[in-house]
């Protein structure tokens, strides 16, 4: 499913540090940090005009990203869906 410039997220290899997501029923961005094995999570942050702001952080499971975000589509598979 594409939304826009957005993609499920079909396989935890898309979840990179730097990547933008947003939750499937709202248009609040979000950016991608590391993996905190401790809290089983990975940390995002609002993102907002290009700039991520540090000053307020969630903590999101895997499985939560995977059935409840979308994935900002890559340069490539932009390129391969014009075609």
């Amino acid at each position: 499913m594409k939304n826009g410039n957005f993609e499920t997220i079909s396989d935890a290899y898309q979840l990179a540090e730097g990547s933008i997501i947003k939750e499937k029923d709202q248009e609040e961005l979000f950016e991608l940090g590391e993996y905190d094995a401790d809290k089983k999570g990975y940390t995002v942050f609002p993102y907002e005009d290009g700039q991520r702001f540090d000053d307020f952080n969630l903590v999101i499971s895997e499985s939560e990203l995977m059935d409840n975000y979308l994935i900002k589509s890559s340069a490539e598979d932009l390129i391969s869906d014009a075609i």
